[in-house]
């Protein structure tokens, strides 16, 4: 870990449920080397143990006659994350363990407990942790269990400078991670600084390092508690957000949760007035077999977890202020507004919150799989929130209906688009005559440079009956139709066509088109493709010719060659899509290439566990050894940019900066820089 670096290690938290000795457990823990999330009160103990990173809790059961009130809805949630519960007894209390045992506790000890006997007990809770699958490292990755950026701060005292975590920053939202203690200080309330300072001057001279809480700024209601610990040289805090305040009516926030009500979504929609606002409805399938399964309080804690999943991966892509509700049992509605409000911008969310569920939940020593569909909708003049949420409903439906990815849209000013796959290849065939192919450029950018490099040339079909389709069920429809061939070939000759057009203030941007497997197997691929360029009258040194890895691993001897006098004519080539197909790095080594595409979805582990970072570190740093420039695709945040600046990762393309737009927006945005 490079130094300073804000971390919370996952593999060592707990958390404690105490009513009567939450401190004192807390100071033990942490001498024990444990990172402790503590609470007094049983009520809303199990939401916030899955906000936490802990897979193991700690029960006080001292004078509490009432095992099971404490212990089991705990115990539900434990057995869905594939944990341990160490409860904790009297002395002669022993007899109880049975009865603890019974309610869903797997570990139990007796006081007076020791440093030493706490640290074993607790390694034995882990070791069955690490055995149930919720505790390995490779298990959360899968389960996406693990919060990657959690809230935290790290006080340097040789220094006097607090570091925050990038999440931290935000919520107190301030523009640097390194700062005084007095720059924190000042983003509170004056009565809220009080309140700290007496605690912190309190901790410091009783030697124990314990809990403090305060409002967060600009948010109500809402509080920060911060837990801290004692570090080399530092004090560390990890710092919970209870979403407390945004609501204070009940009905507003869904109790199992925390997120918004209908009732809520509803207010929520309602103070956007005029501006674009789309949603998305999104309910998961299977989940009444899982409930019968492993009973409801397993159920519940799992929705816990999915709610988590939906938050960030809402916030990631549409940014922070997203709408995020419970609206049903199982449904959950996600409102987007402004640019986020896009078809295209809607249906990406879309796909990424499918793709999350589908990852799959550990429950014990099983894994569950759900799947989801959505609908989506965006708002007409006419519409109130009730009716565009029915709307919404009336996607799903089609989405439940119509199988492929699960995704419908009701446009404003169109009806669902219910694909039918038989009719698209027929339509396709036409799609060329008829001009509705179309092409659009999305901007590539040097890493922390505002200026446009370049552009990748990206297929849009503007079908007359379901509106804009992209390019992935444009090329599955063509694959299945055997109308790959023309419609390459089109795409390219358009792409290189507009280019060609564009003013001079365009004139040093690179322009990159796909080429696929079927064209590579074609005998005069070669000179139909130099002659194709030469004809636009775009000049040789400004494209890019990128080839995804599945269209050259069949034969590398041959893609070698080919590659090679490609570069020989004056072109530039790029693997695309690096890190979706066979993703062997030693082959690389046998192709001549300019460029490396990491894959969207592999740019964005950058930002995921450890594990993930260091295998797109090892992407970047592999290819930047053999000489290539490596391009970022999918990038959707600043802290993913900055992570793969921060790797070497020399361009990027993604919603971050732009989606694809057409020559038009190109040179005006180009102009207007």
């Amino acid at each position: 870990m490079e130094a300073g670096a804000v971390h919370t290690d996952w593999h060592n938290s707990l958390f404690i449920l105490s009513p009567g000795d939450r401190d004192g457990l807390t100071q033990i823990a942490q001498e024990a080397g444990w990172t402790a999330i503590a609470a007094r009160r049983p009520a809303g103990a199990v939401q916030r143990f899955l906000a936490s990173d802990a897979l193991i809790a700690l029960v006080d059961l001292r004078g509490e006659q009432d095992v099971e009130r404490l212990i089991a809805p705990l115990a539900q949630a434990i057995e869905a994350s594939g944990g341990a519960l160490v409860a904790l007894l009297e002395a002669g209390d022993v007899v109880r363990a049975a009865e603890c045992l019974s309610a869903g506790a797997t570990h139990f000890l007796a006081s007076p407990i020791s440093i030493e006997l706490l640290r074993v007990t607790l390694m034995s809770a882990r070791t069955l942790a690490d055995r149930l699958g919720g505790g390995t490292a490779q298990a959360r990755q899968t389960t996406g269990m693990l919060r990657t950026d959690a809230l935290t701060w790290r006080l340097d005292r040789a220094r006097g400078r607090v570091q925050l975590s990038d999440t931290l920053r935000q919520a107190l939202e301030l523009d640097r991670d390194d700062v005084t203690p007095a720059m924190l200080l000042r983003r509170l309330d004056r009565g809220e600084r009080r309140v700290v300072l007496t605690a912190l001057r309190g901790m410091m001279q009783s030697g124990r390092l314990g809990t403090f809480a305060h409002a967060v700024p600009g948010r109500g209601a809402d509080r920060l508690v911060h837990h801290l610990r004692a570090g080399v040289g530092a004090i560390i805090a990890d710092v919970e957000l209870l979403a407390q305040g945004r609501d204070r009516d009940p009905t507003m926030r869904d109790y199992l949760t925390g997120l918004y009500t209908r009732q809520g979504a509803v207010g929520w929609i309602e103070r956007q007035g005029e501006r674009d606002v789309s949603v998305i409805l999104l309910s998961l399938s299977q989940f009444d077999r899982m409930n019968a399964a492993y009973g409801q309080m397993a159920g519940d804690a799992l929705l816990g977890r999915i709610a988590r999943r939906i938050e960030r991966m809402a916030e990631e892509v549409a940014g922070p202020g997203t709408l995020v509700a419970r609206v049903a049992g199982t449904e959950f509605l996600i409102g987007l507004t402004g640019e986020a409000a896009s078809s295209e911008r809607a249906i990406f969310l879309a796909r990424r919150l499918i793709g999350a569920i589908g990852r799959p939940f550990s429950a014990g020593d099983h894994l569950i799989r759900l799947t989801a569909r959505c609908g989506i909708a965006q708002k007409r003049l006419e519409d109130d929130a009730s009716q565009l949420i029915r709307r919404a409903g009336t996607a799903l439906a089609d989405a439940r209906q119509a199988g492929g990815e699960g995704i419908r849209i009701l446009s404003a000013d169109k009806r669902s688009r219910q694909v039918d796959a038989d009719q698209l290849e027929t339509d396709l065939r036409l799609a060329l005559d008829r001009g509705e192919i179309g092409i659009v450029f999305q901007p590539q950018y040097p890493m922390n440079q505002e200026r446009i490099s370049g552009v990748e040339a990206l297929a849009r079909w503007n079908h007359p009956r379901y509106g804009p389709l992209g390019a992935g069920i444009l090329f599955a429809t063509a694959e299945r139709s055997d109308y790959m061939l023309p419609l390459s070939a089109h795409i390219q000759a358009e792409a290189l066509r507009q280019a060609a057009g564009w003013p001079v203030p365009l004139s040093d941007l690179r322009l990159s088109i796909n080429v696929t497997a079927a064209d590579l197997a074609q005998p005069a691929f070669m000179p139909d493709l130099l002659a194709q360029v030469d004809r636009s009258g775009f000049p040789r040194a400004r494209l890019t010719v990128e080839i995804t890895e599945s269209g050259l691993i069949e034969d590398v001897d041959a893609a070698a060659a080919l590659l090679t006098a490609l570069r020989d004519a004056g072109l530039a080539v790029a693997i695309d899509d690096f890190g979706t197909g066979y993703s062997s790095l030693a082959y690389l080594k046998s192709l001549p290439l300019d460029y490396l595409k990491i894959d969207s979805g592999l740019a964005q582990d950058i930002a995921g566990s450890a594990r993930d970072r260091i295998i797109v570190r090892g992407v970047i740093h592999m290819a930047k050894s053999l000489g290539l420039k490596v391009i970022a695709e999918g990038v959707e945040t600043e802290q993913q940019r900055d992570l793969l600046s921060r790797e070497g990762c020399d361009f990027y393309q993604g919603f971050l900066r732009s989606a694809g737009i057409g020559s038009e927006e190109l040179v005006t945005l180009v102009m207007g820089r």
